[in-house]
């Protein structure tokens, strides 16, 4: 039991995690200040940098928490539920560019709009594409709160270390679904489940961090087409 009166730890964390969550969609990285964070949540700022010293590791959490949500679903179809993975990937990458741009949804819940509900994902809002077409990057091709975590990733080595535990999870549930399509015959039994995925993964990061073009549902879709057909069992 905690004293009468003292919040407990995990109200502490949810009121802090909820105010930091808010502020940095609305403003971005740049905007994201722990002090106000504190005010906000209404806590000691002593509090606050107890648990999360710096607003590195204040971000991280923020982007841990909007991600716990991903998960994964298994139809037993891959070519369905992979690229249904991706795009929650591609959901948090663009909240991410967009935070403090005015693009970006707030979800103080935490939740990230899966990629298809983002209003230029729809397909009623799109032009019909034809083979060949091309993306045009945004206006702003900065790649804001992903390229700052992958920074402070640099900056404080146990930043890092949760940034690759963080990403080793979520990785996981995608080589399992894979591992199983394996187990049912979609793929090749001697397939590489983790250098697909990474191939998968690495596409949407240097889409956004690299080229500064939108990652959507089509080309989650285009993505996951492309590897497949090189994964794929071939049918006699």
């Amino acid at each position: 039991m905690t004293p009468r009166g003292r919040p407990r730890r995990a109200d502490v964390d949810e009121g802090v995690l909820s105010a930091a969550t808010e502020l940095l969609l609305q403003r971005g990285y740049a905007g994201l200040s722990p002090d106000e964070v504190a005010e906000r949540a209404g806590v000691a700022k002593t509090t606050l940098y107890r648990r999360w010293p710096t607003k590195d590791h204040l971000a991280l959490a923020v982007v841990a928490r909007l991600q716990a949500g991903d998960e994964i679903t298994d139809s037993g179809d891959i070519r369905r539920d992979l690229p249904a993975y991706l795009e929650k990937i591609a959901a948090g990458l663009n909240r991410m560019r967009a935070a403090g741009r005015g693009g970006a949804a707030s979800d103080p819940a935490g939740g990230a709009a899966p990629a298809g509900d983002q209003p230029d994902d729809r397909p009623g809002d799109q032009p019909d594409r034809k083979a060949g077409d091309q993306d045009e990057p945004d206006d702003d091709r900065g790649a804001g709160t992903v390229a700052e975590l992958v920074a402070a990733a640099a900056r404080h080595p146990d930043v890092g270390a949760l940034e690759r535990r963080m990403y080793a999870e979520r990785n996981a549930l995608a080589h399992a679904l894979l591992h199983r399509a394996v187990e049912r015959g979609e793929l090749r039994p001697d397939l590489d489940v983790e250098a697909l995925f990474d191939q998968l993964a690495g596409a949407l990061y240097y889409r956004v961090l690299i080229t500064g073009l939108p990652v959507d549902r089509a080309y989650a879709e285009r993505l996951v087409d492309t590897a497949l057909r090189g994964a794929a069992v071939p049918k006699e």
